[in-house]
């Protein structure tokens, strides 16, 4: 069921405030909601908040046998479904534009980024190999769920560790983790989303990490996903807004900054959380 559309007085209020460079949440245009990132007991657990927009992210690993045209390659899998639990507006089974866009994206960002040493997670060339596959929960939608399940997922990627594995011929032994110390991912880099949304009226300024009444009376979004080392890696458009080469280029410097905050936040709150742990091998 779609919610109903924002009334007249709501889109006059929201318009004339972004005219003044105000949001109805108190923020700047160019700034975005802080991000919290809340990890859980098991390793590859994280849940992400921006703002009231709340998405779980899991990671699991096993081994499998590789396809036969990639023997040397493992394989990662993303599986995401926003529920009725998000918002309203969703169904079950029946995939929105917007959930067709996001797993689009993700996919994008995430796999095909390389974000994740593919080879890294072979075992035995042809015969075994670990399958990674993480798991989205979109728990509430209070806009830009894109950002929030990047950042999620991409966390969540960090965060996981694999159990230690010993090759002895053709013979292979999982080490629990008891036994040895698990291993973390070989990351290559670490992609961040970052939306911005465009208005109609060219006295309205682009906001970036818009809410859920930013987006819809939004006439087009910009997502940009890169790293803080300033490689782009996707760069998506949605809406009808045209933009100059000039402006593109201002909205990726400001994304390459904001890369670079999220970038030191993410590996403060992993370290974090990692001496919070006790590691010991028997």
């Amino acid at each position: 069921m779609r919610p109903p559309s924002p009334s007249i007085p709501e889109k006059e209020f929201l318009f004339s405030s972004l005219k003044e460079s105000l949001r109805l949440d108190g923020r700047l245009p160019m700034e975005i909601r802080a991000p919290i990132l809340t990890f859980g007991d098991d390793l590859g657990w994280v849940e992400c908040s921006l703002g009231k927009t709340r998405v779980l992210a899991q990671v699991e690993g096993k081994m499998v046998k590789p396809l036969p045209e990639r023997p040397f390659e493992g394989m990662i899998t993303i599986h995401s479904e926003i529920s009725p639990m998000a918002s309203s507006e969703y169904e079950p089974g029946r995939p929105s534009d917007e959930e067709v866009t996001i797993t689009r994206m993700l996919d994008k960002v995430l796999k095909r980024s390389d974000a994740v040493d593919k080879e890294s997670l072979c075992i035995l060339a042809g015969q075994r190999v670990w399958h990674i596959r993480l798991t989205l929960h979109f728990l509430s939608d209070a806009g830009n769920m894109l950002d929030c399940a990047c950042l999620a997922g991409m966390v969540a990627l960090k965060h996981f560790r694999r159990p230690d594995v010993e090759v002895v011929g053709d013979e292979v032994t999982v080490h629990q983790p008891t036994e040895r110390a698990p291993i973390p991912l070989a990351i290559h880099h670490t992609p961040f989303c970052f939306t911005f949304a465009f208005f109609s009226d060219p006295a309205i300024p682009p906001v970036i990490d818009p809410t859920q009444l930013e987006q819809r009376l939004s006439a087009g979004v910009l997502s940009i996903a890169l790293n803080a080392q300033r490689e782009l890696c996707v760069l998506q458009k949605l809406g009808g807004v045209p933009l100059d080469t000039e402006e593109v280029l201002k909205i990726v410097n400001i994304a390459v900054q904001k890369a670079k905050e999220l970038n030191n936040i993410v590996d403060a709150r992993l370290k974090e959380d990692w001496a919070g742990r006790k590691v010991e091998v028997r």
